[in-house]
């Protein structure tokens, strides 16, 4: 007599708890002291008194750090609508492609994770930098115009530390969080209603924008949601592409614990940013469920 799964208790207890301790103790567990110290005051140099006081809350919604916190959330949407712009089509091109290929480019959609963040933002750093291939290839062809028609001093473009850096730093680290979550929705789409809709005289623009997206609508949630979180607590990226008025929140919160000894401040924040990504999963959520009743309808 077979054994149900249900009834073999001790061997998901085997399972489940190592992964579970080490989830509790390296994890939680620390979550729930820097969320106390959110709660706290500094007593001395080195001590945090927990007072429950929400003074630190208040303090973070100050219209100073609000403003940083708005902004932050502003580069974040726009990162993410930009990789949705680009990410799209790659997706798009990756689901139609032939079989050989389509392994190709999604391993070229892989790659980035097998790079290190850091070797990728300095790499960055070295196409925009004042000395760069871009500010290269610029002066090569200003001088191959200016023998034609002289076009005076060259002066190389300033591609680093200011937000267009950071933008585009944001867009470069997170494209594959976009692309692979929508690629994933495109390929499970019934290639069928694409040629019935190309069939009835849609065209492929119609069919695209009436058929593709509202079928992939999925995946475009996912892909958003997936990019707009991270996005929004970057801390490397704006810390070495931005300038001084590129700062983004989670750079705000590192000088709280490491410049200015304010962890009950600092934590705060951290939890105030952890808040507002609860808030946009419970969203996601919340319009995925109204699409399925709709749906189930």
């Amino acid at each position: 007599m077979e054994q149900s799964w249900k009834q073999a208790k001790s061997v998901f207890a085997a399972a489940l708890g190592p992964p579970l301790f080490w989830l509790v103790l390296f994890f939680l567990v620390p979550l729930a002291i820097v969320w106390a110290y959110s709660f706290g005051h500094n007593d001395g140099l080195t001590d945090i008194a927990i007072t429950g006081t929400f003074k630190n809350y208040a303090r973070a919604i100050e219209p100073l750090y609000l403003k940083i916190f708005v902004k932050s959330a502003g580069v974040a949407a726009l990162t993410t609508a930009l990789c949705l712009v680009i990410g799209f089509p790659v997706a798009l091109a990756i689901t139609f492609a032939p079989q050989k290929t389509k392994a190709w480019l999604l391993l070229l959609i892989m790659l980035p994770f097998w790079t290190n963040l850091l070797i990728r933002t300095y790499a960055l750093i070295a196409v925009l930098r004042t000395e760069g291939y871009i500010n290269k290839s610029y002066e090569w062809l200003w001088t191959l115009v200016d023998k034609v028609a002289p076009l005076g001093a060259f002066q190389p473009m300033e591609l680093l530390y200011n937000n267009s850096a950071v933008v585009l730093g944001l867009v470069y680290v997170h494209l594959p969080f976009m692309v692979l979550p929508l690629y994933s929705a495109l390929d499970r789409l019934d290639k069928s209603l694409l040629e019935a809709s190309l069939d009835l005289g849609a065209g492929h623009l119609r069919t695209l924008f009436l058929v593709v997206v509202p079928l992939a609508l999925p995946g475009i949630a996912s892909g958003v949601l997936i990019t707009f979180i991270p996005a929004l607590g970057a801390y490397l990226t704006p810390d070495l592409l931005g300038g001084p008025d590129s700062q983004m929140i989670a750079n705000v919160i590192e000088r709280q614990f490491k410049r200015a000894n304010d962890w009950p401040f600092g934590a705060a924040m951290s939890f105030l940013l952890m808040y507002l990504t609860f808030m946009a999963i419970a969203v996601q959520a919340v319009l995925g469920r109204k699409k399925t009743g709709e749906g189930a309808r």
